[in-house]
């Protein structure tokens, strides 16, 4: 049985609401990632889609498997869904409830405190997220 739960947190990009999990339901089919979080990055006075892959053993993002995470995306959500940037992460923060945790993640990157992480499963899975150059960049 699955069974897909709702998410704290929406996206907003361009005004357009977006709930993770029609992303998440998408991306978790792909063979090659394991596991996988996104967020809304405040960016130039807008919201950026990332979204964060923990990659399946063996395999590693690649230009072609980001290709076909957003043409997955286009054809199966809406081109509203298709990420801005795609970033490999080693792990994705859970709360001991098993939760993903994307509002400590959309902190972590753009520089604010976390200060629930005892609340988490790993919380040194946040280390990972911050300072990551890609998310400096256009």
């Amino acid at each position: 049985m699955v069974i897909y739960g709702r998410s704290d947190a929406t996206l907003n990009p361009g005004g357009v609401r977006i709930g993770t999990a029609e992303i998440y339901r998408q991306v978790e089919q792909i063979p090659e990632i394991a596991d996988c979080l996104v967020v809304g990055q405040n960016w130039k006075n807008d919201v950026r889609v990332v979204l964060f892959v923990k990659m399946a053993e063996g395999h590693e993002l690649t230009e072609d498997l980001k290709k076909q995470i957003k043409t997955t995306l286009r054809t199966h959500a809406s081109p509203r869904h298709v990420p801005a940037k795609i970033v490999a992460v080693p792990d994705i923060p859970y709360t001991l409830n098993m939760k993903k945790v994307e509002l400590a993640v959309k902190k972590t990157i753009e520089g604010q405190p976390v200060l629930n992480k005892d609340a988490l499963s790993n919380p040194g899975a946040l280390d990972y997220y911050e300072d990551i150059v890609e998310l400096k960049e256009d």
